[in-house]
């Protein structure tokens, strides 16, 4: 199964995160988001932030997710490489995601991502589980 893939968007990117279970779909899109900004290959996991989340619902729940991530790309400097998710049944995230301060020498600058947005935003489970995000770039 693949981790992630995009689709096209006018003026934005799209994408699919996927997993065997929500926790994994979250991490992959995760890495996905990132990889629309860096190769993460190139990014090392050298530190470690974690944060928590509650949300009202398993959509608002993944926007929140990678608002979060996003917000400490652009105020803490940081790509990241790595992710875990964890979801309990009442809709709380725990999150760690590790990764390293940005180095344009260092990292490839892909494409700057200006906000996640609830357009299509979605969550599919079946013997899989595949979220849908669109970001605004």
């Amino acid at each position: 199964m693949k981790e992630y893939e995009y689709f096209e968007v006018t003026a934005d990117i799209g994408l699919k995160a996927y997993g065997n279970n929500i926790n994994e779909a979250f991490e992959n899109a995760g890495l996905a988001m990132f990889n629309i900004i860096t190769d993460t290959s190139d990014v090392d996991a050298a530190t470690e932030i974690s944060f928590e989340i509650t949300s009202e619902d398993e959509v608002s729940l993944l926007y929140d997710y990678l608002e979060e991530l996003l917000f400490h790309h652009e105020v803490d400097f940081m790509l990241f490489s790595e992710f875990h998710v964890e979801i309990d049944d009442d809709l709380h995230l725990t999150a760690t995601a590790k990764g390293e301060e940005i180095n344009w020498d260092k990292h490839e600058r892909k494409t700057e991502i200006k906000a996640i947005t609830f357009h299509k935003m979605d969550i599919i489970k079946t013997d899989v589980v595949e979220l849908h995000a669109i970001l605004d770039l």
